[in-house]
């Protein structure tokens, strides 16, 4: 079979799963969960074939015509490069995980037939994304995605914040998807083409005219796919929905579409000078901004999803600074390590029974209770702080190391200031990533809230998924940096030793801060009975997840009245805390600028339509209305009172006449 077939049933697959699930959903129960996973795992298989198969040298290219449009075609074409190939692999592979964990997680879900439906629908999207060599093939793929976020977030719609979520980010990423589509036309006006690779060939030949305008549309797009600021504010939302669909959102499908998108037509943006640095500045004011709200949020998920923020911001960052090997590097590296986070989050969630313990203020004896979480997710947070040997280690000191590059080169076709700001971001950004790292560590594992009821030990399938994952992000990095240069456009990965001091250090001494600030708090704490000082003045920003486990057992009463005081994350912020738990107030921001004018604009409408159209409309209405209420009352049906109004107007029309004659 050709890498052409191959590639195509990749994304096929999965799609005819979901189709197949839905149909069968109903009425063959039994054959739901060997639908969702199966096909998954087949893809995963194909994919896998493929990259071997294309092993990082020319790209695969094929193409065929969908219809003739008179004007720029549209074409049903495949682009695999080494980039396409591992990131398929990464796709099949975290969506497989998922797929298998879901079926203990969500086992008694009266709706999983559709959410594994859905979960397929999400992964086929993706991959048609990763494999597309037409930009509106592509772009179906991309809004594929964001339909199927807008289900998966909103699973559990009877809870008005998986609601609000789930329209939150749909209508934020359409707001970015606006002007992309308008640069996506653009582009292909300039190129005569929506193939990538004529538009490649365009860039390259000089002809790509307006490319800042362009370059910034399309990032306008990205920024919401991608959730990077001011675009982001979505994703900590969005956590309402189950967790095995945030480790598929955050690890492999949806936000990682943005950073993927821009490594493939890398060379439009670096065609724009002021495009590198507006996404360069993106970038820094993501990672940072990001790190220092997840140091205040106190929902395990909400910090894994600003963490998630911060880590794409890494990967735009390298994008900045012209190195797409270094941003997908981390993609992978970030795909694996996040959905262990995610996964290992959701069976402490299903371990309690209950939503209340993913306050990490309330956690209490989780070690001894959830020890393969614990081990891996030790493994995972150590990936995520870029501790060494990890795979967090290898590629977010591939992204410094290409920002110092710049930095310090000065090479003319990246701006050096560009470089200067990734650099000087990251660097701060990977002090405040273990610091946020260390504090989950340290609450959700050796935290003093009072303990959950133990619902027992989780199922089989979930606890190893979270060993399967544990490998990548313990060696992939180490694996990577040697194998991989073939599919990196050659380049080479080791990691160099002034990013790698650097990086390294900040990161050791953020770690080490956010100890010794828990030993201190908990120290005070300890002088005072539990839930003394247990009170949050700023309250909790976060969104409580609805979470409708297998047990459905209801929360454990008391335990909402006993957080643990010692959050070393309020120490280390001081008043900034208060600020970094709501996201710096930028939904107020929003709420203000857009939210108000326009609900206030729809207001003075509706008052404009009822009071003042309304009233002319009844107002014409009103005049015929008397003028037949008045017939009617002479329509009395009395003879004699109609022949003596005959006669009465008679007498009238007699003396009117009469009169007109005699002044004549």
């Amino acid at each position: 079979m050709t890498t052409t077939t191959l590639a195509v049933l990749v994304p096929l697959l999965p799609f005819l799963g979901a189709a197949a699930g839905l149909l069968l959903g109903r009425t063959a129960p039994g054959f739901v969960r060997p639908l969702a996973v199966l096909p998954t795992l087949a893809a995963l298989a194909l994919a896998a074939v493929i990259a071997v198969r294309q092993g990082g040298e020319a790209a695969i290219d094929s193409a065929t015509e969908l219809t003739p449009t008179g004007s720029v075609p549209v074409e049903l074409a495949l682009h695999i490069d080494g980039f396409a190939a591992l990131v398929a692999v990464l796709v099949g592979f975290v969506a497989t995980c998922v797929q298998i964990y879901s079926t203990g997680y969500l086992r008694d879900d009266p709706r999983y037939p559709s959410y594994a439906a859905l979960v397929s629908l999400f992964t086929s999207a993706m991959l048609l994304v990763v494999y597309s060599g037409d930009l509106i093939v592509l772009l179906v793929g991309w809004e594929v995605m964001g339909i199927c976020s807008y289900f998966l977030v909103g699973h559990y719609w009877e809870t008005p914040e998986a609601r609000a979520a789930s329209i939150k980010a749909f209508l934020v990423t359409k707001l970015g998807d606006v002007p992309f589509l308008i640069g996506l036309f653009a582009l292909a006006t300039a190129a005569g083409s929506f193939r990538i690779t004529k538009v490649l060939g365009t860039v390259a030949s000089g002809g790509l005219h307006h490319p800042t305008l362009i370059a910034l549309l399309l990032l306008a797009g990205v920024a919401g796919k991608s959730a990077q600021f001011p675009l982001h504010t979505w994703l900590p939302d969005a956590m309402a929905g189950p967790t095995p669909v945030s480790a598929l959102i955050h690890a492999a499908t949806m936000v990682a579409a943005g950073v993927y998108f821009i490594a493939r037509l890398l060379p439009v943006f670096e065609a724009s000078s002021a495009a590198m640095v507006v996404l360069a500045v993106m970038a820094a004011v993501t990672m940072a901004g990001s790190g220092l709200a997840a140091l205040a949020q106190d929902d395990i998920k909400r910090v894994l999803a600003y963490s998630t923020i911060g880590q794409l911001g890494y990967m735009t960052g390298a994008l900045a600074v012209g190195d797409r090997g270094a941003a997908v590097f981390h993609l992978l590296s970030h795909g694996a390590f996040k959905a262990l986070l995610f996964l290992a989050a959701g069976v402490i969630i299903h371990a309690s029974g209950t939503n209340s313990l993913a306050a990490m203020s309330r956690m209490g004896n989780l070690r001894a209770r959830v020890p393969d979480a614990f081990w891996t997710m030790t493994v995972a947070l150590l990936a995520l702080a870029a501790i060494p040997p990890f795979s967090g280690f290898f590629s977010k000191e591939s992204v410094l190391g290409a920002a110092e590059h710049v930095a310090t080169e000065q090479s003319g076709r990246i701006p050096g200031a560009a470089g200067w700001i990734v650099l000087a971001a990251g660097l701060l950004t990977a002090l405040l990533t273990a610091a946020y790292a260390m504090r989950l560590w340290l609450l959700a594992f050796h935290g003093r809230g009072a303990e959950a009821p133990d619902h027992g030990r989780q199922p089989v399938a979930m606890n190893a998924v979270l060993w399967v994952l544990a490998v990548p992000s313990l060696a992939l990095g180490g694996l990577a940096y040697r194998v991989l240069p073939d599919w990196f456009d050659g380049r080479d990965l080791t990691p160099t030793l002034t990013t790698s001091v650097l990086g390294t250090g900040v990161a050791l001494v953020g770690g080490i801060l956010t100890y010794g600030a828990w030993r201190h708090t908990t120290a005070l704490a300890a002088r005072a009975p539990l839930g003394a000082v247990a009170a949050h003045p700023e309250g909790d920003a976060g969104l409580v997840e609805a979470e409708a486990i297998a047990s459905h057992a209801p929360a454990y009463g008391d335990v909402a009245s006993a957080p643990d005081p010692a959050d070393p994350g309020r120490l280390l912020l001081g008043p900034l805390h208060r600020h970094a738990a709501t996201g710096f107030h930028l939904d107020a921001v929003y709420a203000a600028l857009f939210v108000r004018p326009v609900t206030a604009a729809a207001s003075l409408v509706r008052f404009l339509d009822r009071e003042v159209v309304d009233t002319y409309v009844r107002g014409a209405g009103t005049l015929p209305r008397l003028l037949g209420a008045a017939v009617r009352r002479a329509q009395t049906g009395n003879v004699q009172t109609y022949v003596s109004a005959l006669l009465a107007g008679t007498v009238v029309l007699t003396v009117a006449v009469l009169l007109v004659a005699t002044g004549a």
